[in-house]
């Protein structure tokens, strides 16, 4: 059984042969494991991921300007002299609440598709993800400012329902040809999350960006794909409006500010998760044997359906080597002794 179709099982609420998995990593983890391994192609036979994010080259293009900042492609400044893989919102590009004379990336620009076909032919047998990062509330408010943004939901309301549905037209219109090619499915990332609770709360996630999500969501599964979200944080809350809105699959099932093993059997059949490994406490502070053991109770409880094993988010430079070798070791072995 190839590894897109152990994927579908588990998307499609059946037992899957065993618990599929996909790790991520922040440049301190990837250049150790880099050196441990002793180059990419090494590394990555190690990894034997399952999901393979295709094409979005021109929306996540970032432009070096010197003294550690960037411009995205949206025309932000980033300062990355400190946090090298994100970096912080240092000059966005609407320094006041409107759109007039501000002109938006072209969606249908070649190169956030032009290289999907040959990605598919390199790797036939993994689960395919067109990726469009930042998709709604992380893209206003890198375009605005995160307390600019804040502001402009109490007293420019108007300004806001533009902005996020202008951003929404311009996702839909990749989507539309996204999913034109062999794909399985679009993961959007847009944070909401707190360590408890939303950002900025239900009532405005229910006025601003549900029916902007619900229209995104429903070009996904119009076209027979599977609709997958990033969103970091305490989100529970979201979860039947999420179903409801046409999600399939959750990230990254953090196990700091939620029950995963309870919300899996709640959704199990509804919805689906994919993380769940904890990387604020056990992957850094904990000993192998606690990273052995996390991940065994995480594949028991995956065992039935519903869930891609992944830590919790991106593996941040705090984690031990030995921790993220062990994680990948159990990966390994759960499936070994399924067959």
């Amino acid at each position: 059984m190839t590894k897109r179709a152990v994927v579908q099982q588990v998307l499609t609420g059946e037992k899957p042969a065993y618990i599929p998995w996909n790790f991520g990593f922040t440049y301190e983890p990837w250049q150790a494991l880099l050196k441990h391994y002793g180059g990419a192609e090494a590394m990555e036979k190690a990894f034997d991921s399952h999901l393979m994010w295709v094409g979005g080259n021109a929306i996540g293009e970032m432009t070096d300007i010197g003294n550690g900042r960037v411009r995205d492609a949206f025309g932000n400044i980033w300062n990355r002299s400190v946090d090298k893989d994100i970096g912080v919102i240092e000059s966005p590009v609407l320094p006041e609440p409107t759109l007039r004379g501000y002109t938006f990336l072209d969606p249908l620009d070649e190169r956030n598709f032009k290289d999907i076909p040959a990605q598919i032919a390199g790797n036939p047998d993994v689960f395919r993800i067109f990726g469009i990062g930042f998709s709604l509330y992380e893209r206003a408010w890198t375009m605005r400012g995160m307390e600019n943004l804040m502001i402009d939901f109490i007293e420019n309301p108007d300004f806001v329902e533009e902005l996020f549905t202008t951003i929404a037209d311009f996702n839909i219109a990749m989507v539309r040809k996204a999913v034109t090619y062999d794909i399985d499915a679009v993961f959007f990332g847009d944070d909401w999350g707190q360590q408890h609770g939303l950002i900025m709360g239900k009532p405005l996630w229910d006025k601003f960006i549900k029916p902007q999500i619900r229209r995104m969501y429903g070009e996904v599964r119009k076209a027979g794909k599977y609709c997958m979200i990033h969103s970091c944080g305490d989100v529970q809350e979201l979860f039947d409006d999420l179903v409801e809105c046409g999600l399939n699959c959750f990230n990254p099932f953090q196990p700091e500010v939620m029950d995963v093993a309870a919300i899996h059997r709640k959704y199990r059949g509804r919805l689906s998760f994919f993380g769940g490994l904890s990387t604020q406490r056990t992957l850094p502070r904990g000993t192998v044997e606690e990273v052995r053991a996390e991940c065994r109770k995480l594949f028991e409880m995956g065992r039935d359906g519903g869930y891609i094993f992944a830590p919790g988010h991106a593996v941040e430079g705090d984690v031990p080597l030995e921790n993220i070798l062990a994680f990948i070791d159990e990966a390994h072995r759960q499936r070994d002794m399924a067959r």
